[in-house]
């Protein structure tokens, strides 16, 4: 079936295939224009090639990170057990993969990346917002990510050097050994995203396997400085299963589903390579809670030993791991830190905010310039401040992260499923004037369900230790629940304004 455009536009037409899929009808010219470039364009169904596997693999690759680490050992350090740590997150990726694979559906359909999808529901011109949000975020976490890389870099010359090194002067709280190590990651990543995105394919085909290795290496080391598992799995609840544990579980899991509300965001900038919506799925469902999980055990079991070995919980692996006396196993695990910050760092939340960014001015702004935009923005955020404690790490960085990407995600599946039922016109994406032009380039109902959402979700949050105090304390109540409230709210209102305006207005 082939759906043409009105005869006011140019004679592009989009063809759908018996699977479902579409795609600009051959021999029909591309979109062109100051909305569209080279990376923005729909991918051709000859080149959605990408399978279940891949996307299992993906998932891997994505979940065998430092911060995953970080994430599920400092439950252990808030005071939960291993069992409660694993049980939180493995039940926080079941219920982000929702979202995940509803709005990764355009992604195989369509062929469109992220910042194009969201062009259908705040506008040529607004879909700007959502992107650059979530670009702010992908900087946030590049700037943490950065950070636990320096730490590597720092206790691993420390060991190497000496004192000197790991004693150095002071400046702002921290060695400027650490700054400097801090530095010297932060160019190795600039180097190799400019040397483009076959090198960091190569690089990222052997890091998720060596992560893995040094995951299992930590743990069975840790399990003989304690005497066996037994001491890993016997360390109790400082919670119980009463009115504490679930006081902290809320906010634990809102946090923990925070923690992928970026990717179920900018997931068809993946899922836009998929071979169907079945590879997409299945890869997905196989790939994220699975691996999330999994990851996650192994982390609170090396953390949990921390305690009984050292009478303490380290819930930084990086510290954990500075604490050997064997220097070929201190080697092993700084080089296992490092490979896993630096291989997520640069897929995860280096190329994705460079599209973000790319897709404000598409003639202006190349893929390398909204690169370096991130590695800079990263570092003004202050990513030392986010993760000095794990109560910050959690509930405030993460917790404002899924409250405002959830707004925006409800927005998005609120529009492509329950108003447009799967439906979009690929030109109009791309073209002034159409469909989605809505006024000036703006859907206003779009952003104002966004601000209504995100006051509601982190209105009442705690910003510490960024800030003091809470913005709108009136709104506390609604503070551990910031993702599933920013959801629900731009999803009801967005629908209600958007029925106001006519439905008749949707049809694609």
């Amino acid at each position: 079936m082939t759906d043409t455009a009105p005869t006011a536009i140019p004679p592009t037409a989009q063809v759908t295939l018996a699977d479902g899929r579409v795609e600009i009808a051959p021999g029909s010219p591309l979109p062109s224009g100051p909305y569209a470039n080279e990376d923005l364009l729909p991918v051709p169904v000859e080149k959605r090639t990408w399978t279940t596997y891949n996307f299992s693999a993906l998932w891997v690759g994505m979940a065998h990170n430092t911060a995953s680490w970080t994430l599920a050992s400092g439950l252990i350090a808030v005071g939960m057990d291993w069992k409660q740590a694993v049980f939180t997150i493995g039940l926080a990726n079941v219920i982000v993969l929702i979202p995940m694979l509803l709005t990764g559906h355009a992604g195989p359909k369509y062929g469109i990346p992220f910042p194009v999808f969201a062009r259908a529901s705040f506008g040529i011109r607004g879909a700007n917002l959502p992107a650059v949000v979530r670009a702010l975020v992908a900087c946030g976490w590049f700037g943490i990510q950065t950070w636990i890389g320096g730490e590597a870099i720092y206790f691993l010359a420390g060991k190497l050097i000496g004192n000197g090194w790991s004693d150095a002067g002071k400046v702002g709280g921290y060695a400027w050994t650490m700054w400097l190590s801090f530095a010297i990651f932060w160019v190795i990543q600039v180097a190799i995203i400019y040397r483009g995105m076959e090198t960091i394919r190569r690089f990222e085909n052997w890091a998720a396997p060596f992560v893995i290795v040094g995951a299992i290496v930590m743990l069975i080391w840790m399990s003989n400085k304690a005497g066996g598992f037994g001491p890993l799995l016997d360390q109790p609840s400082k919670l119980g299963w009463g009115g504490g544990f679930w006081k902290l579980f809320w906010p634990s899991l809102m946090g923990m589903i925070g923690f992928w509300s970026t990717l179920s965001l900018n997931i068809p900038d993946f899922t836009r390579y998929g071979k169907s919506q079945k590879a997409q799925t299945w890869g997905q469902a196989l790939g994220l809670p699975t691996t999330m999980t999994l990851f996650a055990l192994l982390s609170v079991l090396v953390t949990s030993g921390s305690q009984a070995v050292y009478g303490e919980t380290v819930w930084d692996p990086v510290q954990l791991a500075a604490k050997t006396d064997n220097v070929f196993g201190l080697l092993f695990a700084l080089v296992t830190v490092l490979v896993a910050t630096l291989s997520v760092n640069i897929a995860a939340n280096l190329v994705s905010p460079a599209f973000d960014f790319s897709n404000i001015a598409p003639r202006k702004v190349s893929f390398r310039a909204g690169a370096l935009a991130t590695c800079v923005i990263g570092v003004l955020i202050f990513p030392w401040k986010l993760y000095s404690d794990p109560q910050g790490y959690i509930f405030t960085w993460l917790g404002l992260v899924g409250g405002l990407l959830g707004t925006v995600a409800g927005i998005l599946i609120a529009d492509y499923w329950i108003l447009r039922r799967g439906r979009l016109d690929l030109v109009d994406l791309y073209r002034a004037g159409g469909r989605y032009w809505y006024e000036g380039g703006w859907n206003w109902r779009a952003v104002v369900a966004f601000v209504a959402g995100g006051v509601l979700a982190v209105g009442g949050a705690s910003f510490k230790p960024l800030i003091d105090g809470r913005p709108i304390p009136a709104l506390e109540p609604l503070a551990d629940y910031g993702w599933a409230v920013g959801l629900g709210t731009s999803m009801v209102l967005y629908v209600v304004l958007m029925l106001l305006r006519g439905k008749d207005r949707l049809e694609a």
